[in-house]
Parts: structure tokens; sequence; C-alpha cells
């Protein structure tokens, strides 16, 4: 290949270098900030609420699943009437704090219960659940998930690729013209 070759593709590749590189900042930014966020849940409360404590009482004392789902239940109709309805998606059981954490699939909200009385310990919004969502993607839909996370990692091996090209090939294209104008003086 000569200089001029080289030339031309260096060019092109700082084309697609700059396009690709428009197209995943925008959803790296996004990823980056919200990363940051869901790195520090555990000690900013207003992302994640603190695991409070309950009794700490074998867990063959604790109230069942289902009156504590109840509890639970109850407790968010009566503080978020709105969310009337909303069910419990998941349970979070921490037998070493005597909590048991009730999320619920609507508005991102958390019930904290004490595992052995059912006393109510909390109520609050888990705002890192939906920055988590915003961070994959997953907030618009389980397809766009996908495909923004697939334009993530192919969009930066690209950029990893047509970076080293952009770096590497100016080099290269010193030394070859270094090299023929040593021939053709020498």
């Amino acid at each position: 290949m000569t200089t001029k070759k080289y030339t031309k593709s260096l060019r092109s590749f700082r084309v697609y270098h700059r396009f690709i590189g428009i197209t995943v900042a925008l959803i790296l930014f996004i990823s980056a900030v919200t990363g940051l966020l869901l790195a520090w849940k555990k000690n900013i409360d207003a992302i994640q609420p603190p695991t409070k404590r309950g009794q700490l009482v074998p867990l063959k004392e604790w109230k069942s699943l289902g009156e504590l789902s109840l509890i639970a239940q109850q407790t968010l109709d009566e503080q978020q009437p709105e969310l009337k309805g909303n069910f419990i998606e998941k349970i979070d059981i921490r037998p070493k704090k005597g909590v048991a954490k009730m999320q619920f699939s609507e508005g991102f909200w958390e019930v904290q219960l004490d595992g052995s009385t059912g006393e109510v310990l909390s109520v609050a919004k888990r705002h890192s659940d939906w920055i988590e969502d915003l961070h994959d993607g997953s907030i618009i839909s389980e397809n766009f998930k996908l495909l923004s996370m697939n334009i993530l990692g192919i969009g930066t091996i690209l950029l990893i690729i047509t970076g080293f090209w952009l770096w590497y090939g100016v080099k290269y294209i010193r030394k070859l013209k270094a090299r023929r104008s040593r021939t053709k003086r020498g």
C-alpha cells in the first residue's frame, strides 16, 4: 500500500471514529453518570433508603411472608393511595438485621418491616431502582436495553480500533515517508 492509500484510509477512519464517537457518547455519558450514582447508593440515603434494623430473632419466630406482605401492602395503600393495588415485585429478607424489605412494582416504593413483629420500619422511594433502569436502558424497554448496550459495547470496540489506527497510522506513514526520502538520497 502506498502512502496515499494509507492517508486516504486514515481520513476514512477519522470520519468513522467521529461518527461512532458521537453515537456512543450520549449512551456512555448516561451510563457513566448513573454508574457513579449507583456506586454511591448505599452511602446516600436519598438514592437508596438505608436498611433499618428489626429484632434479631430466629427466622422460625418471624411472621409469615403472607402476613408481612399484607402489612406492607396496607401500609403503602394508606400512605400512597394513588398506588392502591400496587403489587410486591421483590422481597428481600435480611435475617442478620431482622428486616424484610418489600419492593413494589410501580413507583419504586419500598416498605421495610421488622420480620418478627411486622412493625413498619420505613416507607420510602428507591431511586436507585429507576437509576439502574436508566443506566442499562431498560427504563424504555428490554429491547432498547439490548440495543443500547450492544451499541455501547460494539461502538467502544470500534472506537478502540479506529483510535489505534488513527494514532499508529500517522506514525506508520511518517516511517514510510522517511524510508522513501532516505532511499531517494542514497
